[in-house]
């Protein structure tokens, strides 16, 4: 006899949902989280994570109730682990006593062992090898295949939680607006009349090469008559002269000291994001911006976003492949996208 969702056996008061990683990997499970609120509507949803997202409650307050710091673990390779926060850090969580522990980072083989240590009265998660389904745990088998977003929904959707959509959001907060309004970053910057280019990446080996960048922002400048902006963190700041450097046409270098929040204030302004496989791209996802993203090292079938028409994925590991970044870019600007099998999503990469 098939036994019910989880969500359906017990009365689930609140959750907390461990996912201790960076920017885009945190945007993908958006829509696991909205699927959550919307089977739970009532439920406080706490977000376990690494510091830096605390920002994600304010920005995502639909689905989050609260965030808890995690200290890290020797295994997880995002942040060093802070070994005196540990204790303390695993007693504030089982005090807590959670009515759902719900592990949503990757396959489980470390971070199942760290949530099954909450002490929620049942847990959940993908697993590898043979599912687990008894009265207080579900461990689904991870699937190897399919984009990051859709991972995640398959668990949500297994423990009672069906998809609310596949599509990723971003808010702007006024904050953010206000942020930029202080920067002076986008002033003189008409609204749809510029593009941003970030060349950046947490792995810089996973950069295009900034003379790359160059080329097809000289190129786009001259056809369609855009205004440049070269986007990135403070520390991103040389990488964006360097490409500036490479660059006749002038640009404006706005890798500077700005929080995420306005940074996305300042892209959602522009006709067009070009990019490396980094957060920024599921960010231009999270606002409706058209993008390129040029991939190198990381599974393209799992992080490209969903929308293939809007966003537009280039393999291009030897930087070999300038003219089809701008060809896509120029389609992008120019708003012909194809048709037929294309809008039908058959033809997902380039």
């Amino acid at each position: 006899m098939s036994r019910r969702p989880l969500l359906h056996r017990l009365d689930v008061q609140s959750i907390v949902v461990f996912r201790a990683l960076q920017l885009g990997d945190m945007l993908c499970a958006v829509p696991a989280l909205r699927a959550l609120r919307a089977a739970l509507p009532s439920a406080h949803i706490v977000l376990a994570g690494l510091p830096w997202a605390a920002q994600l409650v304010r920005r995502f307050s639909a689905y989050l109730d609260e965030f808890l710091p995690f200290p890290g673990h020797p295994l997880l390779p995002e942040q060093p682990a802070r070994h005196g926060e540990l204790t303390a850090f695993y007693a504030t969580v089982c005090a807590r006593q959670f009515s759902l522990a719900l592990q949503l980072h990757g396959s489980g083989d470390v971070t199942n062992h760290i949530v099954a240590g909450f002490g929620a009265r049942a847990m959940a998660g993908h697993c590898r090898g043979a599912p687990v389904a008894t009265d207080r745990t579900v461990l689904a088998p991870y699937p190897d295949t399919g984009a990051e977003p859709e991972r995640l929904l398959h668990l949500t959707t297994r423990i009672g939680a069906p998809a609310a959509g596949t599509h990723l959001e971003f808010p702007l907060l006024r904050e953010d607006e206000d942020e930029l309004a202080a920067s002076g970053l986008a002033a003189g910057l008409e609204p749809n009349g510029y593009i941003c280019i970030h060349p950046g990446a947490r792995q810089r080996d996973k950069c295009w090469p900034p003379e790359c960048f160059a080329g097809v922002a000289d190129r786009l400048a001259d056809e369609f008559g855009v205004r440049i902006v070269l986007t990135g963190s403070a520390s991103e700041a040389a990488l964006a002269q360097a490409v500036a450097g490479h660059m006749r046409a002038p640009a404006v270098i706005a890798a500077a000291p700005i929080s995420i929040g306005a940074m996305a204030a300042l892209m959602s302004r522009s006709r067009l994001l070009i990019c490396n496989d980094t957060g920024v791209s599921h960010i231009a996802a999270g606002l409706g911006l058209d993008s390129v993203v040029v991939f190198s090292k990381a599974d393209i079938a799992r992080w490209a976003p969903l929308d293939r028409l809007r966003h537009r994925c280039i393999w291009d590991p030897g930087a070999e492949r300038a003219a089809v970044v701008l060809q896509h870019a120029r389609t992008l600007l120019s708003g012909t996208a194809p048709s037929g099998q294309r809008a039908a999503g058959m033809w997902p990469y380039w």
